[in-house]
């Protein structure tokens, strides 16, 4: 079979193994470094991969070739956890977390997640899908390809709906690929504050039917967490999603650990967020359930802590990990995912391997997208991101600075040069 394009002499391919599940444990530090390699690309997909010349099978006079000396390619990254749609700002609180007040000081008083529920519900449609395009068009940038996008700064069915539509659109109209997530339990809304009970039942017989109907979102979500949600009100929700037809994720473990994990893995979400703060007993009931860590150590910077997630230990105790942005207005506003990695390496004391697969086939089973990006398997989309660098290690070793040069949407060039075509 003729290739449509050939991209050839990377100095080195990362090949992350797609073996049928997510890579856990001891399989995070394993994956096929390719020396002087190709990547030929057939309708978009995968055709075939490999190292020195292509096989003169592969070409013809249509086949475009494209010579990337001196580069390295990646699948292209995934970041599998943002809060992209809102409405306004929040650099007011960054004084304040200087000065020591903390995330769940401020929300009680009516700032964090709840001063941006207040600028989403007065923000236009049009206002919204502007400032998530300008998002996804910088993280695109920065080498990712797809990215899963949940609501949760409505609390309220009219905004919750507008987000959910904004990220159908811009995953309709973008080069992106958009995931989403309806999280309306994203915090109790002042209109609930002495009625959380009776909000979970809104979500559950109102909201959650509706979603599904209109088809806004395949994943739910729920933080779990202090003043916010107990883990009996997050079973209840989570269980009627999952009857009604939803995947689950669940915040977890991110300041305190009230049981969180002991709902992911009971109920067996796809992943459990953040991790923080998880105990020993916690790591290995998400082992044992093979439920995907997605660790976020942007929110840990932040946040000024220094509470970044065991991800050796989980490591160690055969979890699979994802790391990814938490992109958000308050606690992690940012769209660079590789300075997400580089967290992983310089706090967390991964290796450029383990980081790698993190960001791409493990994350690609957490957006349960895993037959068709993650990986350099034949048949697989043709999802690319080139470095503008030697080596798998050189990302990590040069930091807060984006060294994608290139990116491949669908075997299409859509950034150049670090920018947009």
């Amino acid at each position: 079979m003729k290739a449509d394009k050939i991209l050839k002499n990377f100095s080195q391919i990362f090949c992350p193994s797609d073996i049928g599940h997510p890579l856990r444990g001891e399989e995070m530090s394993d994956a096929k470094v390719i020396e002087n390699g190709y990547i030929a690309i057939k309708d978009g997909k995968i055709l075939e991969i490999g190292s020195g010349e292509p096989n003169a099978e592969l070409l013809d006079s249509t086949t475009e070739v494209i010579d990337y000396t001196g580069k390295m390619a990646t699948p292209g990254l995934i970041d599998c956890h943002t809060h992209l749609v809102y409405g306004g700002s929040r650099e007011n609180e960054f004084s304040k977390k200087l000065n020591g007040v903390s995330y769940l000081d401020i929300l009680a008083a009516g700032g964090g997640i709840l001063s941006t529920v207040n600028s989403t519900r007065d923000a236009s449609f049009d206002t919204l899908y502007d400032k998530t395009s300008k998002l996804v068009d910088d993280m695109i940038i920065h080498g990712v390809t797809t990215v899963e996008a949940k609501s949760g700064y409505g609390l309220n069915w009219e905004t919750e709906k507008k987000q959910l539509e904004v990220i159908k659109k811009i995953d309709e109209e973008h080069d992106m690929d958009l995931v989403s997530t309806f999280m309306a339990a994203h915090a109790v809304p002042p209109e609930y504050k002495e009625r959380p009970d009776e909000f979970i039942d809104m979500i559950i017989n109102e909201m959650l039917p509706k979603v599904k109907e209109e088809h806004l979102s395949e994943f739910c979500d729920i933080f779990c967490e202090t003043g916010v949600f107990t883990s009996e009100q997050s079973k209840r929700l989570l269980q009627a999603a999952k009857d009604q037809g939803f995947k689950l994720r669940i915040h977890a473990d991110e300041i305190d650990s009230i049981g969180g994990v002991d709902v992911a893995a009971e109920l067996g979400s796809v992943s459990a967020e953040h991790l923080m703060v998880i105990t020993d007993e916690g790591i290995g009931k998400l082992s044992k359930a093979h439920v995907i860590g997605n660790l976020l150590p942007g929110t840990t910077f932040s946040l000024m802590q220094d509470t970044y997630a065991p991800a050796k230990k989980m490591i160690e105790h055969g979890m699979a990990i994802t790391l990814t942005t938490d992109s958000n207005p308050g606690s992690c506003p940012t769209s660079n995912l590789q300075f997400i990695m580089q967290l992983g390496t310089f706090m967390m004391k991964l290796t450029p391997i383990q980081v790698l697969n993190a960001v791409t086939i493990n994350a690609a089973y957490s957006v349960c997208r895993n037959e068709s990006i993650g990986s350099f398997d034949e048949g697989k989309n043709a999802d690319i991101t080139v470095f503008d660098c030697k080596n798998i290690d050189y990302p990590f070793y040069f930091f807060a600075t984006n060294l994608v040069s290139e990116v491949y949407k669908n075997g299409n060039l859509v950034v150049q040069d670090r920018q947009l075509v």
